[in-house]
């Protein structure tokens, strides 16, 4: 139950955070990304789960980037492409593929991702009890 708890708790705090950032920088959201937010700040907590503090803090934003990236990409194909809801097109931004994900917002994620990271640990730490964060930058 306390997993479920937990992982419920985070993944309100990812999901709103997400459609608050796209809210302010596109003026407008659709409610299916406050799920891919979700599943997205989840995504980016378990890797501090699978990986040990001294993996470099820059190493898991990369890794954090490309999740989102990869989720995004099934995210959009089967809101936009499969069911037609025109969430998001990238098809005008350079080295997009299907119009669904593009370079620059990779790199945009990957920006992101730290502070992802970085919340979630201390999130986990502050509410759930569990490790202080600590990283390694170089």
């Amino acid at each position: 139950m306390k997993l479920k708890v937990k992982y419920l708790t985070l993944g309100c705090v990812g999901g709103i955070i997400y459609w608050c950032i796209e809210k302010l920088f596109r003026g407008y959201s659709h409610w299916t990304m406050i799920l891919l937010g979700s599943v997205c700040f989840i995504a980016l907590g378990l890797i501090n789960e699978f990986l040990s503090w001294k993996t470099l803090l820059w190493i898991q934003m990369l890794i954090g980037a490309i999740i989102i990236t990869m989720l995004e990409f099934i995210t959009g194909c089967i809101v936009n492409l499969w069911l037609g809801w025109n969430v998001w097109d990238y098809s005008n931004l350079p080295l997009n593929i299907l119009g669904q994900i593009s370079l620059p917002f990779t790199f945009i994620w990957y920006g992101l991702s730290a502070i992802g990271i970085i919340l979630d640990d201390y999130l986990r730490y502050l509410i759930f009890d569990e490790e202080k964060p600590h990283y390694k930058l170089k």
